[in-house]
């Protein structure tokens, strides 16, 4: 039988969570879904400083549906991955035409909007309008992996089997399943890390599996990729963002956009095209510029 985890993770959050801007409770909704998307595989070091100056700047989705696509592009900066900002964009958009500019709180009408998947979902109806619901990111699954199910990490992707269990440690009741979510999520991401977990400050490490086992190596280790980034089309695609962002008319030259990548002509058009592919970049008389 799992013994009862919730008890010993909400008491050390309680003591070590970070107060970050988006767990204020004045915080807007509109203001929590931002975060959600901007976090999405970035450090949350990283986004505090764009999320401030996104919220200030677009308080509403209204305020983003209406914005330049070059400005929110620009806004986005060095996050990552910024066709997000796009669809963030784009889902301000969906909330004004089909939601009457409220973000809605039903994860199934959250999942409608452009770009918001299953998890965001869940986050935005949980930690925005305190439902109780499955909120199942990469630390959450790391600590239900190790502290329940005695693996090192968990699996490449989420499977119908690491749902049930955290449906199953969730608590009854709304308020407390919040707590829950956020604080399992925290410890996640302070303690009980992918590399170089601390163990020894983990308030679970009286019932973690994973530890009672023997700390054994990632199982899964043979289905996960990774990839260098130094030389990768990724490096080149935020290389030439990067020329276009800092550009006055966020325009420059095609010809100086494929010299990115010097002696790399192919990854560099290559990079070039999947852009424009992706809507952040538009070419028009030897031009690249960033869409309008």
């Amino acid at each position: 039988m799992v013994p009862d985890l919730v008890e010993p993770v909400v008491a050390w959050f309680a003591r070590e969570g970070r107060p970050l801007p988006w767990r204020d409770p004045a915080c807007t909704p509109w203001a929590i879904l931002v975060s959600e998307v901007m976090l999405q595989q970035t450090p949350v070091a990283r986004v505090i400083g764009p999320w401030t100056e996104w919220v200030r700047r677009w308080p509403t989705p209204g305020a983003l549906a209406a914005a330049p696509a070059a400005d929110v592009l620009r806004a986005w900066g060095r996050l990552g991955y910024p066709r997000r900002a796009l669809r963030l964009r784009e889902a301000g958009a969906g909330i004004v035409g089909s939601f009457d500019g409220r973000v809605p709180d039903q994860e199934e009408n959250l999942r409608s909007l452009p770009g918001i998947g299953s998890y965001t979902a869940a986050a935005v109806a949980a930690f925005a309008y305190g439902q109780r619901t499955v909120v199942l990111d990469t630390n959450v699954r790391r600590v239900l992996a190790r502290a329940v199910g005695g693996d090192a990490l968990a699996a490449p992707s989420p499977t119908a089997g690491e749902r049930a269990r955290a449906e199953s440690l969730l608590p009854a009741v709304a308020p407390d399943s919040v707590r829950w979510n956020v604080a399992v999520m925290e410890l996640g991401a302070l303690v009980c890390r992918a590399r170089s977990p601390r163990c020894d400050g983990c308030p679970l490490a009286g019932w973690c599996a994973w530890q009672a086992a023997g700390r054994p190596a990632d199982s899964y280790a043979p289905r996960r990729r990774s990839q260098a980034w130094e030389g990768t089309d990724r490096q080149v695609r935020g290389q030439i963002m990067a020329a276009l962002r800092s550009a006055d008319d966020g325009a420059i030259p095609r010809a100086d956009a494929l010299a990115i990548a010097p002696g790399r002509l192919d990854q560099a058009l290559c990079a070039l095209e999947s852009l424009m592919a992706d809507g952040l970049a538009v070419e028009s008389d030897g031009t690249v510029h960033l869409p309008r």
